[in-house]
């Protein structure tokens, strides 16, 4: 009997704390219905707000009066009344029966995160599964379909049409999450719902969104105070547990400032956007090279990163505060390096975990704010009023990377050649990887990353990872190793050259994975300006070594091979790869294997990707002995070529080079560009 007694005390506790809860959350859409089911949130929001603020005072009274429902209807007219979030306020939008194809499949619960496609399932507790990994079990599809771009997609399409099926989905799918996501857990962790880079996201679309509807009847006063209730406790997380560097910081406390800068009613308010200043003052110069490359070495992430430290500007502008002008300098460093760095095409450099992004529109928005001529000629090259940069190569010496091209038109020559450190995050081991485009066609690419979790990364990551995956050598057998991180100082100019008729640089690696002895990778390249690339591999080793050199080839490109050349087929512009050594390769070209490793393989965005062709030359080399290769990009009919080497010593190699119109005469150090002899006869 006294155990029953026990029990039934303890059970009457437990639903005595509990909330009644007796509405479905579809139901629950009014003040009323907020506070009768769920009035620990109330409580919490007004916990949450600093209610001496100006505009207050109704609500201080009615709470003071124990008229929570009164307050509450109080603070939704505040803030359909104050200026706070202004820029976000839109005005009653007519309405019309239009729809938007993609907001459509939205609003069935399909959701496309990362190029694929998924179906939320309902639980059965009658919320929306948010811990949902999408068709490939894949946690990143969870953890971005938590970010809510899905109703910001969904939320433009109504300002576009009026149509008030989207809003209404809006006002649902916030009461599902915001009440599913209850209790907030206060600390940091990698749930799909309280993770980081979730929450911060979240704190800006929310924002917009919340600003945008405030007086819109069709988002239910439920909604809006739970909403209220929820941005504190996202504000909590990005100030006490976000990342201590790189992109993840700034993304993170880019969405702080925002809660901080249009929420100033929130108690520590004040304090949060103070905070973030300090810490992305600081982050800025830590994140960024003074060459204004992000230390990643990712061009995917640092334009993230820009665009995070960007936002983050416009916020303290709307705030009222001040940034220190060196933050102003570095974000223009960053985007220059877009600019010097960006391909014919429009597209930036594919290297470490990066897509093929589109940076010519970014940089023309750069532009309006920075007025700078280059940059506004590299995105309207054709303009004739523009007058072209003098410059046209560019070398990155603390990010040690060097950009080659001959002009800025769509059918320029443009390479990237990496010598510089392997990166803070999202690293591949790619030293002295090259990257090849011409005619306004990309010719040997960077495998890409294609994804980070999920069935597609179990299949590829490795590869993406990769020395196998890249544009170098392997030796043995063997790919790289990690190398250094980060570097304390730049390059020095004996690791590179520019001048109005050629450029120079070269870069070394010595940590190989499970190799036998000591080996050295040293590569050198040469670009002839309007001509060809010359590169030299030499492997500095403690004994004979097999050598494989690996050139991938974009997935447009039918391959061909003759008398060792191995060029493309295509109607229009081509490149050729030519062996000069008198060497015997053996020659083959992989596209699309899987075994016995994964080879020939191309992925130009996160979960795409396709065969390729890698074209491997297999030789055996000793005594330091140099592998010399001509890149030759031609039109039509493959121009004459000839090239032999005149002399090899221990620092370099001599060339003698003939085409149909031109001849050269070039010696080419190991590694020193003062030594750099280059004759055109």
């Amino acid at each position: 009997m006294k155990f029953i007694t026990i029990a039934f005390f303890l059970i009457c506790s437990f639903l005595h704390r509990q909330p009644a809860h007796a509405q479905h959350w579809k139901d629950i859409k009014t003040v009323e219905d907020l506070n009768t089911n769920y009035p620990e949130l109330i409580n919490h929001l007004f916990s949450r707000m600093d209610l001496t603020y100006n505009g207050l005072d109704a609500v201080d009274s009615a709470l003071r009066q124990n008229d929570t429902i009164q307050a509450c209807k109080l603070l939704i007219q505040y803030y359909q009344q104050s200026r706070n979030g202004f820029k976000y306020r839109k005005s009653n939008i007519p309405p019309t029966n239009i729809t938007v194809a993609k907001a459509d499949t939205i609003l069935k619960n399909v959701f496309t995160i990362q190029n694929v496609k998924g179906k939320v399932p309902w639980g059965e507790d009658g919320h929306r599964d948010w811990h949902y990994k999408g068709p490939n079990n894949d946690r990143e599809w969870a953890w971005l379909s938590n970010r809510h771009f899905q109703i910001d997609t969904v939320y433009h399409a109504y300002l576009k049409t009026g149509n008030s099926k989207y809003v209404r989905y809006i006002d649902e799918f916030l009461r599902d999450f915001i009440i599913k996501s209850q209790p907030y857990p206060a600390k940091w962790g990698t749930d799909a719902i309280w993770r980081g880079l979730e929450v911060s996201y979240r704190n800006k679309y929310w924002t917009s969104i919340f600003y945008g509807t405030i007086n819109n009847d069709l988002i239910s006063d439920a909604t809006k105070l739970l909403l209220l209730s929820s941005l504190p406790d996202h504000a909590h997380y990005s100030r006490h547990f976000h990342a201590k560097k790189n992109n993840w910081l700034t993304m993170e406390l880019s969405g702080l400032a925002v809660i901080a800068a249009h929420f100033p009613e929130f108690k520590g308010a004040d304090e949060w956007l103070d905070y973030a200043i300090d810490k992305m003052g600081k982050s800025i110069t830590e994140q960024v090279y003074p060459d204004g490359v992000q230390k990643e070495l990712s061009s995917h992430y640092h334009y993230v990163t820009i665009d995070n430290f960007e936002q983050f500007k416009s916020t303290c502008e709307i705030a009222g505060k001040a940034l220190p002008e060196y933050y102003h300098e570095t974000l223009q460093k960053m985007y220059n390096y877009q600019a010097q760095s960006i391909r014919p095409n429009g597209y930036g450099v594919l290297n470490n975990d990066s897509d093929l992004d589109y940076n010519f529109e970014r940089l023309e928005k750069a532009n309006q704010k920075y007025d700078i001529p280059n940059w506004k000629y590299l995105h309207k090259h054709t303009d004739k009023d523009i007058s072209s940069p003098d410059e046209v190569s560019f070398i990155f010496p603390w990010a040690g990377q060097f950009i080659s091209r001959n002009h800025y038109g769509i059918d320029a020559h443009w390479s990237f050649f990496d010598i510089g450190p392997w990166g803070t995050g999202h690293q591949h081991k790619d030293k002295l990887h090259l990257s090849v485009a011409a005619f306004g066609k990309d010719f040997l690419v960077d495998s890409g990353r294609f994804a980070y979790t999920g069935a597609v990364a179990k299949k590829f990551r490795k590869y993406a990872q990769s020395s196998a995956g890249h544009n170098t050598l392997l030796i043995d057998g063997q790919g790289q190793a990690p190398g250094p991180k980060e570097t304390e100082k730049p390059l020095s100019a004996l690791h590179y050259k520019i001048t109005d008729a050629h450029d120079y640089a070269w870069g070394s690696f010595d940590q190989f994975d499970d190799l036998e002895g000591t080996a050295e990778h040293q590569r050198t390249m040469l670009y002839v300006r309007d001509e060809f690339w010359i590169i030299t591999d030499r492997v500095v080793s403690d004994q004979p070594r097999s050598i494989e050199t690996l050139w991938h080839w974009h997935p447009e490109h039918q391959i061909q091979v003759k008398d060792q050349i191995v060029s493309t087929n295509n109607s229009g512009g081509n490149l050729a790869i030519i062996p000069v050594n008198n060497q015997d390769f053996e020659i083959s070209n992989i596209s699309g294997a899987e075994t016995p490793n994964i080879q020939g393989w191309y992925s130009s965005e996160y979960n795409k990707f396709r065969p390729n062709t890698t074209t491997i030359y297999k030789t055996t080399v000793r005594d330091a002995q140099p592998l010399v290769w001509i890149l030759y990009p031609f039109k039509g009919e493959k121009n004459e070529l000839k090239a032999k080497i005149k002399k090899i010593d221990k620092n370099g190699v001599q060339l003698k080079i003939k085409t149909d119109n031109e001849l050269y005469d070039i010696y080419i150090p190991y590694g020193d560009s003062n030594q750099v002899d280059f004759k055109k006869k």
